[in-house]
């Protein structure tokens, strides 16, 4: 048992170290550096290199044009999915918080996007969803608050289009959706979430262990 457990340490730490390679591997331009630091600067939590990765591959491999974000930042994830997506593809993005989205706004122009890629909508995501167009996005990626991510899921799966792509982002929650400790509101949300999305007919689902943990699933048609 002994040397069992030593080979669970050794698996572990290699995992890590390909966790921290992975994140490493993905090379950051000027502005994204800079609304990560905009971000650091306002106690935001960015998405990962690693994440970001992800959704840039995703809004590619799905030829996404239309995009939705819940939970704008300082635009870290916003670029990260415009380089993904068609070049005559517009990004929706929500969030509570306007002076946030300035800087995404800033961000997205210093990157070259033209100003027409972007809809900055300002609000909570639950009251900006509704208006959104059934069927008529590729990809939605929810960032925001998790006491509603299973609201956030079923709004959702009213904006995709068969085929298209629902995201979340953060659902290890540090490793406390794990953990078998009395855990917050927001933390057994998540757990409910992960169950909604695995138990859905409707959707077929994976779990990419990149940054904070990213929640994948597809839209059966």
């Amino acid at each position: 048992m002994r040397q069992l457990r030593g080979q669970e340490r050794v698996i572990t730490a290699n995992r890590q170290t390909s966790w921290a390679f992975a994140d490493a591997f993905v090379a950051e331009d000027e502005a994204l550096r800079w609304a990560r630091d905009r971000a650091r600067d306002a106690g935001l939590r960015s998405v990962s290199p690693g994440t970001g990765a992800a959704l840039r591959l995703l809004a590619a491999t799905t030829d996404a044009k239309a995009v939705a974000e819940i939970g704008t930042g300082t635009g870290v994830s916003g670029l990260y999915l415009l380089h993904g997506m068609r070049p005559d593809g517009v990004l929706t993005t929500v969030d509570p918080e306007p002076e946030r989205q300035q800087f995404a706004r800033e961000a997205f122009r210093a990157a070259g996007f033209a100003a027409n890629r972007a809809r900055f909508i300002p609000g909570r995501a639950l009251d900006v969803l509704p208006r959104l167009a059934d069927g008529g996005y590729d990809l939605v990626f929810c960032d925001g608050d998790r006491l509603e991510s299973l609201d956030c899921l079923a709004e959702s799966l009213r904006l995709l289009r068969p085929g298209g792509l629902v995201c979340f982002e953060g659902v290890f929650a540090d490793g406390r959706t794990v953990d078998s400790a009395a855990q917050p509101a927001e933390v057994l949300r998540l757990r409910e979430l992960l169950r909604a999305v695995r138990e859905t007919q409707e959707l077929m689902a994976t779990l990419l262990p990149v940054g904070d943990g990213l929640l994948c699933a597809v839209r059966r048609g």
